[in-house]
């Protein structure tokens, strides 16, 4: 029994079927194709690439698709329901498989084999996509992945740019016009313009160090050293090896290598250079018998340095070989590598013939979890983290650390009655509060575990040595009040037994009793004389004692026989919640010295904004509770103060603390009444600008001012909540009050160079940021109304280079696109406003970059709530306001000579291609309605004749070759659409008012030279494409050219006995080209019927 198909089933041909019975149809494996009917185990249907053939297939050679149909009609088009990004690769690759057979036979090999790999990607990547087992973010890269190759092959085989959202095709008639050529412009600028990573790693991998006399275990020491300012840049990278030169732990991967993070693009150049410091653990003396001694020290062995101006090019660096050097002078270890690098070679010389360190270096770029998904083999295997020293040059909120790093740096000690010099070691202990030795809280570098004691390495026979070690100590934060750092002073003997003798120690506090930490700099600490370890134990008897000369006390004579000898440190403390800041302190704990208060607030400023970032929340909370305690007495302080920290995090350095300001706004701010304050001291100031002669704090508190309403609206919701919603009115008064107030400084005319404009211009700047916060208070017509005369209150004279207009625009830019002109409602209110900006500015041609981008977003909003009825509304206000000055406009631009420069020409073309793209969006979104009134609109024939040949000779220029890239078919097609549907409404427009005794030849000359041109576009000669190009064409538009040439021939049929009265003549205009005749048979007809009249006559 045969059964109708009435739904669209859509399937798969999966096994290909040669069609040899009665009625039967050839099937290729791959084929798609569409059933009708179905009979007992078989289909009768055709196949997508060629529907007009119908014929029977067995079921079983076909696997079923789930579907849709758009456009359904005669141009109706089946879509595959599954990932558009599969169906993009499946048509793709079909293309591509016809090409690249073309490519062999062109003897293209170089181009023939690329395209092979790519395919076999491709195919591979699709089928990872089907299976469906990946997660959200692995299914992220694989598309990225995808779509890069698409665009790669497409590029190479000079096929179409393909707009894409999120990795998939988006279709031209679901976005606007102006949202779709913001998608090509982006996508074409793309190709040309890679995009700068701002984040960029080092990834250092130790293979080996060859050298013929080893036989002794070794420290390997990484790190970045800036030559420059002659400091190291990072943490260190630490390594054991064992005697054979290779590393000790070849179980742990995380041993053999490090990434170095978070190197901004200031650290990316030649005078940054990688540092190895190898130390050997073993006998003083490397000539030494092995047995001559039990104890091990740690001793200079060599250095290697290479300049990171080797890995720019962005080569990886395998099995890179790094020459050793050691110095000539043991006494200059601390300096070796500064010496090398300023080729300083009498000061070194090689370690041995054959030494050289065998590395692996690589540069990454982008931010760490881009680095983690792109070489996650790299990270599967384990690799340490070495960090830069300090904070990164971004602070994210949430991040924790508590790192104090030390540099021994070097020390003075006597001969301590011997007749040569000493062979010094320094032990480092850190000791808590209770005088117990705190465990694993010193780090050599990354790579290697933190251990609970440090020995620095020992320099033969120097009473002066220099070590320059660094080390970072992790310490927590709870145990840094009370605790201390302890070095011991040991002479090494090389005698027999080897001993290591106490000589004396210093020690240096973690923490003053104010609570503020070591301050970072240079320390130049007291040795105390001690030669038994058990005078150690007891820590509270050398915790009286001064431990440094900067805070020795000359009466206290036990310490007076210790300063002949002295040791230096360097202390930076990386901590995310300790200071160094007695101010910052002094604010904190302003309860417990009211008396202190006015000088703390004025202070802030002062402080570092690193440390204000530090104790946001803390800082926040004492502001809002000295205002709480007298608003009177601290009102203004306070404001300036909150001002103040607002501005500090619009640096680029704090921008992420943004979020934490806005998470302490919502969950932890609680005044209720600091709302009163708040207004009070802003409307103070801002009745004060057209009076003030300086006005830099004014402006800093009108550039805070979006903050500063995020504090005025919370602050007033939570009075509200605890009051039942008192003083409402009050309230309402209060914010009326300010705006006015704002109103009468904008309307104040300036010359745009004096201070007065500078406000107003830092004003606007940050208004638009107001309008959230203001919705959640009043209702969104009253913020549209109140914005509405806030904008409406600016001058509108144009002053020759007065900048503050462009200022103006940006302001009506963001008014644009913040949340309050989504709303239907405000949106109607704001759109005369913006519109009257809009028509100044481009009356006056200027700011046209930003009047483009200001349409732009005003038409991709129309189109997203295209089926809102108050839309159709906003269109006809549009079309009053904007249709004859954009036109104007595009005919003024594209008379203008291009820019030479290839910046300027990429502005130029932008600013055209923008303003193309609003005035198509227009077009397409006018109905009947808005034609009928457009034409309505002309008061007199010469106005309606004035504007279609106007719009006429725009519609030529936008179908200039030029117009767009040479890949930008799917924008061309867009346009071509509109330019057709524009013309068939101003066909009739035409007939009726320039016909018969009302001919004009001027304006008809123009309507049939447009569409002649229009017929013989490139872009619509559908026979030069590809079959799926075609058929894809035909679906959405049709043949455009036989949809105008039908008007042709219907408009020259209109004509009648005008045309040879006037001499109205197309043969100039290209209708005796064949893609004319073909386009509208019956034109042929015509043709020849008039040809045969003339021959007569």
């Amino acid at each position: 029994m045969v059964v109708f198909i009435y739904s669209i089933s859509f399937f798969i041909v999966i096994a290909s079927f040669r069609g040899t019975v009665p009625y039967g149809l050839s099937l290729e494996i791959g084929d798609t194709v569409q059933i009708l009917e179905k009979c007992d185990g078989w289909y009768r249907g055709f196949a997508l690439k060629n529907p007009n053939i119908k014929g029977i297939f067995p079921s079983s050679y076909v696997h079923l698709k789930n579907a849709c149909v758009k456009n359904k009609g005669q141009f109706e088009m089946v879509i595959p329901t599954e990932d558009s990004v599969i169906t993009e690769m499946t048509s793709t690759l079909r293309d591509w498989g016809t090409m690249w057979k073309q490519l062999y036979v062109r003897n293209e090999g170089d181009l023939f084999h690329r395209l092979w790999h790519i395919m076999n990607e491709i195919l591979d990547l699709r089928r990872q996509v089907l299976v469906g087992h990946l997660t959200h973010d692995r299914m992220k890269d694989v598309k990225r992945h995808i779509t890069a190759r698409l665009d790669w092959g497409n590029e190479q085989l000079g096929l179409d740019l393909v707009p894409r959202k999120e990795y998939a095709m988006v279709d031209p008639e679901d976005i606007s016009i102006t949202e779709l050529y913001r998608l090509m412009e982006h996508r074409h600028r793309k190709k040309d313009t890679p995009v700068q990573a701002s984040s960029h790693h080092l990834f250092v991998q130790m293979k080996s160090l060859m050298c013929s006399n080893l036989g002794e275990e070794l420290e390997v020491i990484f790190s970045l050293f800036d030559s420059k300012e002659n400091r190291p840049i990072s943490e260190r990278f630490f390594l054991r090896l064992n005697r054979n030169g290779l590393p000790k732990a070849p179980d742990k991967p995380e041993r053999q290598c490090s990434l170095f993070v978070d190197l901004g693009s200031s650290e990316l150049r030649k005078d940054i250079y990688i540092t190895v410091h190898i130390i050997r653990i073993g006998r003083m003396g490397a000539g030494e018998k092995k047995n001559a001694c039990s104890v091990q020290y740690r001793r200079p062995f060599g250095c290697a340095v290479l300049s990171i101006a080797d890995l720019l090019t962005g080569e990886t660096k395998d099995d890179l070989i790094l020459k050793v050097y050691m110095c000539n002078t043991e006494s200059e270890w601390y300096q070796i590598h500064e010496n090398i690098i300023k080729k300083l070679n009498a000061r070194y010389n090689l370690t041995g013939s054959n030494a050289g360190l065998a590395v692996s270096l690589q540069l990454l770029h982008g931010d760490i979890e881009q680095i983690r998904r792109e070489y996650s083999s790299v990270f599967s295997h384990g690799v340490s983290i070495t960090r830069k020293l300090g904070f990164s040059n971004i602070i994210m909120p949430g991040e924790m650390r508590n790192d104090l790093y030390i540099t021994i740096e070097r020390g003075e000690f006597e001969k301590g009655g011997k007749s040569v010099a000493r062979n010094v070691e320094v032990t480092m202990f850190i000791v808590d509060s209770s005088g117990q030795t705190l465990k694993d809280f010193i780090s050599f570098g990354s790579g290697e575990p933190p251990a609970s004691e440090y020995h620095s390495f020992v320099l033969y026979h120097n009473n002066s040595p220099r070590w320059s070690e660094l080390l970072k100590l992790p310490i927590p934060v709870d145990k840094f009040r009370g605790a201390h750092i302890r070095f011991e002073f040991r002479h090494c003997s090389t005698k027999e037994k080897g001993e290591k003798k106490l000589f004396g120690f210093s020690f240096v506090p973690l923490m003053q009793e104010d609570g503020r930490t070591l301050p970072d700099g240079t320390h130049e600490l007291i040795v105390h004389k001690c030669e038994e370890n058990t005078n150690l134990q007891d820590t509270t008897r050398y915790l009286k004692l001064p431990f440094s000369k900067g805070i020795f006390l000359g009466n206290n004579n036990q310490a007076m026989k210790a300063t002949k000898e002295s040791f230096c440190i360097t202390s930076f403390l990386c901590s995310t919640k300790l200071t160094q800041n007695g101010d910052m302190l002094d604010l904190l704990k302003w309860r417990t010295h009211p008396d202190k208060i006015t000088g703390c607030l004025s202070k802030l400023k002062e402080i570092d904004g690193s440390e204000i970032v530090k104790f946001l929340q803390d800082t926040l909370d004492t502001l809002f509770g000295i205002l709480d305690e007298n608003s009177q007495k601290y009102g203004s302080k306070v404001f300036d103060s909150l001002v103040h920290i607002i501005n500090l995090l619009q640096d680029s350095k704090f921008h992420h603390f943004k979020p934490v300001m806005d998470t302490y706004i919502e969950s932890h701010f609680a005044g209720a009444l600091a709302y009163r304050d708040l207004i009070k001291v802003l409307k103070w100031y801002v009745d004060r600008i057209t009076e003030a002669e300086r006005q830099e704090h004014i402006q800093e508190v009108l550039k805070a001012q979006e903050y500063i309403f995020k504090y005025i609206v919370q602050s007033r919701r939570l009075f509200s909540l605890a009051t039942g919603g008192q003083n409402e009115e009050e309230f309402r008064c209060c914010i009326q009050e300010l705006l006015m107030s704002v109103r009468f400084f904008l309307s104040q005319e300036s010359k745009g160079s004096g201070a007065l404009s500078q406000s107003q211009a830092v004003f606007l700047s940050s208004f638009p940021a107001v309008y959230s916060e203001l919705l959640k208070l009043f209702d969104v017509r009253e913020v549209a109304n109140l914005v509405q005369d806030t904008l409406g209150s600016l001058p509108t004279i144009l002053h020759v280079d007065d900048s503050l207009q462009a200022i103006k625009l940006q302001c009506i830019g963001k008014t644009v696109e913040s949340q309050l002109y989504t709303n239907p409602d405000s949106r109607y209110i704001l759109l005369p406003v913006v519109l009257h900006h809009l028509h100044i500015h481009l009356q006056e041609q200027k700011d046209l970059i930003m009047c483009a981008r200001i349409l732009s977003n005003v038409f991709c909003l129309i189109k997203k709530n295209s089926s809102e009825k108050s839309v159709l509304e906003e269109i006809d206000v549009i079309v009053a306001s904007l249709l004859d000055i954009l036109l104007r406009t595009i005919l003024e631009i594209t008379s203008r000579p291009q820019p030479s420069s290839s910046a300027m020409r990429f502005q130029f073309q932008d600013v055209t291609g923008e303003f193309v793209a609003c005035l198509l969006s227009l077009l397409r979104q006018m109905t009947d309605r808005h034609y009928q009134q457009l034409l309505d609109s002309f008061n007199t024939k010469e106005e309606l004749r004035d504007f279609l040949l106007q719009i006429f000779t725009v519609f030529r220029i936008l179908i200039r070759p030029e117009m767009f890239p040479k890949d930008w078919t799917v924008m061309r097609l867009v346009a071509n659409n509109v330019i057709i549907t524009t013309v068939l409404y101003l066909s009739d427009a035409l007939r009726k008012n320039f016909l018969n005794e009302n001919f004009d030849y001027k304006i008809w000359d123009s309507y049939f030279y447009l569409a002649v041109i229009f017929i013989n576009q490139l872009c619509l000669q559908l026979e030069m494409f590809t079959p799926s190009k075609k058929k894809k064409v035909l679906e959405k538009y049709g043949d455009m050219r036989v949809t105008m040439g039908c008007e042709i021939f219907s408009m020259w049929q209109n004509l009648g006995k005008l045309r040879r009265e006037n001499r109205l003549n197309l043969e100039g205009r290209g209708c005796s080209e064949p893609g004319l005749c073909h386009c509208t048979p019956a034109w042929g007809t015509e043709q020849d019927s008039v040809s045969k009249k003339n021959k007569n006559k």
